[in-house]
């Protein structure tokens, strides 16, 4: 695994929140339009733009559309056109700032899709830290989760189950949906979805 790397873009002085509060109110929207739109709560927007708590890349992707503003402005993440990925060459990335929803360390991701013409799935590696709990939320397209190591509930609908190594959830993003490292130690599972997560359209759109 190569050394982790976090977004420059976020600093103590003109953090991540501020600057999505401020496009927001630039394009007129109230928090409870960016929270409808974006799947989310009203709550968990506002305690994004207030710093105490940071978005899953999958929130900060649902909010950025709803303020018609490019993911890449608020994160760096790597670019990839290779079709192969391999293990110890990937960049891990995760959101800096603030902490988690509950207190817990962020996820760190590892993107594993490329970007060719044509493309509609997109896909990371998740290291879910022991304790996290990912904010509930619902948006277009399908995913599917599957584990690696460790061990995750994961809560769709409101219904959970536990997904241990080698279990998988495919349904449809639509739903709303979270995840949750129950246990004291590291998970890591694959997300593959339909939900552009890099602010890349393919070259041919």
């Amino acid at each position: 695994m190569s050394d982790e790397f976090a977004s420059q873009v976020e600093s103590e002085t003109y953090p991540m929140g501020h600057r999505l509060r401020e496009r927001r109110i630039a394009i007129g929207l109230t928090l409870k339009q960016v929270a409808d739109g974006a799947g989310l709560s009203v709550g968990f927007i506002s305690q994004i733009e207030r710093g105490i708590t940071m978005p899953s890349l999958s929130s900060l992707v649902s909010i950025c559309k709803v303020l018609k503003t490019d993911v890449g402005t608020y994160l760096q993440q790597p670019r990839n056109t290779n079709r192969l990925s391999r293990h110890g060459e990937r960049q891990v990335y995760s959101l800096v700032g603030a902490p988690s929803r509950n207190g817990a360390q962020p996820i760190t991701y590892e993107r594993v899709s490329s970007n060719f013409p044509g493309r509609h799935m997109h896909s990371v590696l998740m290291n879910i830290p022991a304790g996290y709990k990912s904010e509930v939320i619902a948006h277009d397209g399908e995913e599917m989760l599957y584990v690696l190591s460790g061990e995750v509930t994961s809560i769709v609908n409101d219904n959970h189950a536990i997904l241990q190594a080698g279990d998988a959830e495919h349904f449809p993003s639509t739903h709303p949906h979270s995840v949750w490292n129950h246990t004291q130690s590291m998970a890591i599972a694959l997300w593959v979805g339909t939900q552009e997560l890099f602010g890349e359209e393919s070259p041919d759109e």
